[in-house]
């Protein structure tokens, strides 16, 4: 992975959300989701200024950032989608939609098309298993997804 030039208003920005939870490495979580937000991902140049704020080792830092689905080490696209593959919405058809977002926009689980516009995610469970097949692409959430469906989804985009 290539190595991330952070600007120093960012660095600084990142510096305040740490001592917003006053530098405490018990609210490591809180500080990712804080860095998260403010940069859209956390690469290696972020975790280590969180690790030296916080006082708490990178490979804490990093087990924490790897460990939970949430945080993201990889930039994500202006849009990101999910797909849920928990067990109601895989039964019902999950993997078809997911292999037509793969199809139509020509990346793998995981990347970011190279525009930038989509990236591309599965997640566990989204809690709308009534609705299942469940794709989210931001806040907003589709239900009922289709494999035929999933042009016309992205068409709103």
């Amino acid at each position: 992975m290539a190595s991330v030039k952070i600007p120093d208003t960012k660095v600084q920005e990142l510096k305040a959300i740490c001592q917003k939870f006053r530098n405490d490495g018990s609210e490591l979580i809180n500080v990712l989701h804080g860095a998260q937000e403010l940069f859209g991902y956390l690469p290696p140049e972020v975790q280590e200024i969180v690790a030296d704020e916080l006082n708490v080792s990178l490979a804490h830092v990093y087990g924490v950032v790897t460990f939970y689905s949430f945080f993201s080490m990889l930039p994500k696209g202006k849009h990101p989608i999910s797909i849920c593959m928990g067990t109601a919405c895989y039964v019902r058809g999950a993997e078809k939609v997911l292999d037509e977002f793969k199809k139509l926009l020509k990346v793998k689980v995981g990347e970011t098309t190279p525009d930038g516009k989509y990236s591309l995610s599965c997640l566990r469970c989204v809690g709308a298993c009534g609705l299942a097949p469940v794709v989210t692409i931001g806040e907003r959430v589709y239900g009922r997804v289709a494999a035929g469906d999933v042009k016309k989804i992205l068409g709103e985009y």
